[in-house]
């Protein structure tokens, strides 16, 4: 099989680019040797260098090559991403024309595909109505079947909304049968070469489990793409954060008693989905969840009572916890235990053996089913007893080591407890281990090497890389100001206003949109309340904003930049603007980055660190845990406006500890800094920049 491409070099036989920009070949060239041995590489790409389209290039040779069958999982956290691959494919198609179509499914998560008026409810309000609308069969695109409909998705790539609509106006034998898009997606993964979903699918292991059974899919049968692959330790982590208060172990004791209420009246009228044991062991768990109102209020007393003096957060022991889930148990024995007199002494033989109760309980837990009142004055409600199943499991299944660690806050009403896992590689390293390799790449997975040990890649057969920037030095320079720092020994008014100042000159010298990144929401209203920029308009990130207020940005971007009205784009480092928006069609023309990210002293981050030193050594805790993450949000927010060969920026860096050798051994080593002592310099710098380097048309 060949392609126009072919020509240029075997191994962009399925790249969707006419010429292969710098740096693709060799991305393709070692991708594709690690993937043939089964092995994983580490992609640190810069924007531009067309890195989806290596990635789609070496797998797909690899797959097609397999003596078996092989299916690309694109993995990716952003839903933007998906449209980037989807069109991706489409050239490649065009390109390919008569020598085979790559077949394409686009999914995200069930909520979103669905057509129920239900689906605005929070996930798992939505899974339960979703769950019994489906069991009870009320659900008619859940239960209307489309069989065509698999090949017309298989056609042609769509985007998952063009899909959702394709459900709507779909016929069978002339008749418009409107079937679940989430459903009939999921179903046609099976024929499909390519996957594009989101990280749970593989990362998160109910869904997993459940996906894969859906697609007929083994885990061995998938080449793995994982796009921003920065993210996914952080995001195994956040999927395995669970929170516990006493509300919910109140709520969740009063949830067990009306399913088992629901169960006793079912099996009265002789329903067949109840039966004696089950309910035997219902009235187990509600009063061990009646007793569990006792011994977790002593807990959640304690810990307040033992706080630190001055502090409001500590560890909580995972025997602690556990001990508590046991005295509860203990004291439903007494309760309901079979007596047995043994001489003059009494003994109690448990209902359920204690070795057994932690898993007998959580599973119990999160089969409860409740009514939903979706239409009480506060909104439907998240059933507590699959949350308190949720915590159990996560103790269960980690809190044995020190890979996790659970914190008390006192947060809300009566403080909270929060599960941590500080090893995300416990949950990624199988799921790696048992694919047929992968891919991980991003524009700051910078060091490579400190994302292979913190995902448990095995060194034996994991390759990586950091390729050039195609935007070294003259089509997007970095200038650093020596001038301003946002370190909190000269933090201060005065220094507000030198950085303010150097903002300032940056408006001078820039012609168009400018975005402003700033360590936290506090230091941005610090900067930027009461401050006015001459000739552009400030506008300033929310907490509040919803998804339409950030949709809207880069519409309004665009409309600045081609009415000539200036914006001053101000966010936050790690939130929704500096991450999660594509500045597309060179409507940034300038970044200023103000200060270094460093994450703030917590429990957690002393946790962490620990636990690093432990894991890779002392010199390394650090780095891991604190620097390298900051100057990799500072990388995130620097390549905003590079979204394109063509595009052209200047980065200003507003802290100089950016030249301190403990930060600037974090940065890629082809990064080349220039510096400015004040502001004159730097509107100097960017006129001449602006001047000599011009947006051009990508190929």
């Amino acid at each position: 099989m060949t392609s126009q491409n072919a020509s240029v070099h075997p191994a962009i036989e399925y790249l969707a680019h006419q010429k292969p920009r710098p740096g693709q070949i060799d991305m393709i060239i070692e991708a594709n040797e690690s993937l043939s041995n089964g092995g994983f590489h580490l992609a640190a790409a810069p924007t531009g260098i067309g890195k989806t389209a290596a990635a789609l290039a070496a797998a797909l040779e690899v797959a097609k090559k397999s003596p078996m069958p092989k299916k690309i999982f694109f993995l990716t956290s952003r839903q933007s991403q998906h449209r980037i691959v989807v069109d991706t494919v489409r050239r490649l198609n065009q390109l390919r024309k008569e020598n085979g179509k790559i077949t394409l499914v686009d999914m995200i998560g069930q909520s979103g595909m669905c057509v129920q008026p239900f689906a605005k409810e929070s996930s798992l309000v939505f899974s339960i109505l979703c769950s019994q609308a489906r069991k009870t069969r009320n659900c008619r695109p859940w239960i209307t079947h489309a069989p065509s409909l698999t090949q017309r998705i298989l056609d042609s790539p769509l985007h998952v909304d063009e899909l959702v609509e394709l459900t709507k106006i779909h016929r069978e034998n002339d008749v418009i049968t409107q079937t679940c898009p989430w459903k009939v997606a999921r179903e046609s993964v099976k024929h499909a070469d390519i996957f594009v979903g989101d990280y749970n699918h593989l990362f998160d292991d109910g869904v997993r489990e459940v996906s894969l059974e859906a697609m007929g899919v083994g885990l061995s049968d998938i080449i793995i793409i994982v796009d921003e692959a920065h993210n996914l330790a952080n995001r195994i982590r956040l999927t395995m954060e669970k929170r516990l208060t006493r509300t919910i172990v109140r709520n969740a004791a009063m949830e067990v008693e009306e399913h088992l209420g629901a169960l006793q009246e079912h099996y009265a009228d002789g329903g067949p989905t109840a039966n004696e044991d089950e309910i035997d062991l219902y009235m187990w768990l509600l009063e061990v969840m009646k007793a569990c109102r006792k011994t977790f209020s002593e807990l959640f007393h304690t810990m307040h009572s033992t706080l630190p003096t001055g502090k409001d957060e500590q560890k909580v022991e995972a025997s602690d916890f556990v001990h508590a889930i046991h005295s509860a148990c203990d004291l439903t024995e007494g309760i309901l235990g079979q007596k047995t007199i043994i001489g003059s002494n009494e003994q109690i033989t448990p209902l359920i053996p204690r070795k057994n109760r932690i898993e007998i309980i959580q599973q119990l837990l999160a089969k409860v089913e409740i009514e939903v009142d979706t239409d009480a004055d506060n909104g439907a409600f998240e059933p507590d007893s699959h949350r308190f199943a949720e915590i159990i499991g996560c103790v269960n299944r980690f809190g044995g080591g020190t890979a996790m660690t659970l914190i008390f806050d006192t947060k809300g009403r009566d403080g909270r407890i929060t599960t941590h896992l500080l090893d995300p590689g416990l949950v990624s390293k199988p799921v790696f281990e048992n694919s047929s390799g992968a891919i991980l790449m991003s524009g700051t997975l910078y060091p490579p090497t400190m994302y292979a040990n913190l995902l448990g890649l095995p060194s034996a057969n994991t390759t990586s890389r950091s390729y050039k920037s195609p935007f070294s030095g003259s089509r997007r320079p970095v200038l650093l100001a020596q001038d301003v720092t946002t370190k909190y020994t000269e933090r201060g008014h005065d220094m507000n206003m030198k950085i303010r100042a150097q903002i300032e000159a940056l408006v001078k010298g820039t012609p168009g949109n400018i975005a402003v990144f700033v360590p936290s929401y506090k230091m941005l209203n610090e900067i930027f309340a009461d401050a006015h920029f001459s000739g552009i308009r400030k506008v300033t990130e929310s907490r509040d904003w919803t998804k339409q207020d950030i949709d809207g940005i880069v519409d309004l971007l665009r409309d600045g930049k081609d009415s000539g009205q200036r914006i001053l784009l101000c966010g936050v480092f790690g939130a929704r603007l500096s991450e999660g928006v594509d500045y597309n069609g060179g409507i940034l023309d300038a970044v200023a980055c103000v200060g270094i990210p460093n994450p703030p002293p917590s429990v957690l981050n002393d946790s962490l660190k620990e636990y690093v030193a432990e894991r890779f050594g002392k010199d390394l805790a650090w780095q891991y845990t604190s620097t390298q993450p900051a100057i990799n949000s500072i990388l995130q927010a620097m390549g905003r406006p590079i979204r394109s060969i063509g595009d052209r920026a200047l980065i200003l860096l507003l802290d100089k500890r950016h030249s301190d050798r403990v930060y600037s051994k974090c940065y890629p080593s082809d990064l080349m800094m220039s510096s400015t002592s004040g502001p004159e310099t730097t509107t100097s710098f960017a006129k001449r920049f602006f001047a000599k380097v011009h947006t051009t048309t990508d190929e």
